[in-house]
């Protein structure tokens, strides 16, 4: 599809160069805005980066792409910031932008594709693939797969020499008023699993504002923070806002583990690393 593009602006160019002169330009770059963390990652693993303009504020990694100009965050983006950008083509995870910004963008003439956020590493490599025959560039995809593949294999090689399989929780904080205890179907159920973490049984699905009756019936050995979460509650130090939280094994230890947020749940091509880093975590202190 991309090459497509080039094609039809490369054309142009052609038609708009004086008759009698040899037009000797390059074709003109695809100019892309990418919407959704995991997608703006596996675009530039696929070596595409330097053809994204703007991207959204959960776009963290590679580092580079926070010096780009942003669109915003889901809901609050507009259609017209992005116009006025003047992309050629969006891609972006599925649901980001809301339906009224996505029938303005296309009524502008806007090129649009949504692709699945994985939720499992089996739905990384389908992202891997599906943007690499967007992109033509399917041998990209493929040496991107068997780098997450090598990943995975590194990390079941580590789990094979450790005997231990600790409990932890992962909680999701938005400052010391509004605390989330992961459940069931969640990210970190599936990223737990391929740390070989053992998951408590909580008997809801996804998340719930977190009660210190919880907290103390589960008792896990770690708890599992984004870094950013650790940061609104103030620092480790703000831990003892949340009521339950001195009672448990994991804070009298000092058993707290933060990861960057979108490293540990976008589920993209660093996947098999981030389950390593964590596995670590939790049996190397």
């Amino acid at each position: 599809m991309i090459t497509r593009i080039l094609v039809v602006f490369t054309l142009l160019i052609g038609a708009c160069a004086p008759k009698t002169e040899t037009n000797y330009d390059e074709p003109a770059q695809v100019k892309i805005i990418t919407a959704g963390g995991t997608v703006t990652e596996v675009v530039n693993a696929l070596g595409f980066g330097d053809q994204i303009i703007a991207t959204d504020l959960t776009s963290t990694f590679p580092a580079s792409m926070q010096d780009l100009p942003s669109i915003g965050y889901r809901n609050q983006i507009k259609a017209e910031g992005i116009l006025a950008l003047g992309p050629d083509v969006i891609l972006m995870e599925e649901g980001y932008l809301t339906p009224d910004v996505v029938e303005q963008l296309k009524a502008a003439q806007i090129e649009i594709h949504a692709f699945a956020k994985p939720k499992k590493v089996e739905e990384t490599y389908t992202l891997v693939s599906d943007l690499g025959k967007y992109l033509e560039a399917e041998s990209a995809a493929k040496r991107l797969q068997e780098a997450i593949q090598s990943d995975i294999a590194e990390l079941e090689q580590y789990l094979q020499s450790q005997e231990t399989q600790p409990k932890a929780a992962f909680i999701m904080a938005r400052g010391p008023q509004t605390v989330f205890l992961a459940g069931e179907k969640t990210f970190a159920e599936e990223i737990f699993g391929l740390a070989k973490i053992e998951y408590p049984s909580t008997g809801f699905e996804d998340f719930v504002p977190l009660t210190p009756e919880a907290l103390v019936k589960i008792n896990p050995d770690y708890l599992v923070f984004f870094e950013s979460g650790i940061q609104t509650l103030g620092g480790e130090q703000g831990l003892t806002a949340i009521q339950g939280m001195t009672e448990t094994t994991a804070f009298q230890e000092g058993n707290i583990v933060a990861l960057d947020g979108n490293y540990l749940s976008g589920f993209g091509p660093r996947v098999g690393q981030a389950a390593l880093d964590l596995a670590k975590a939790v049996r190397e202190k």
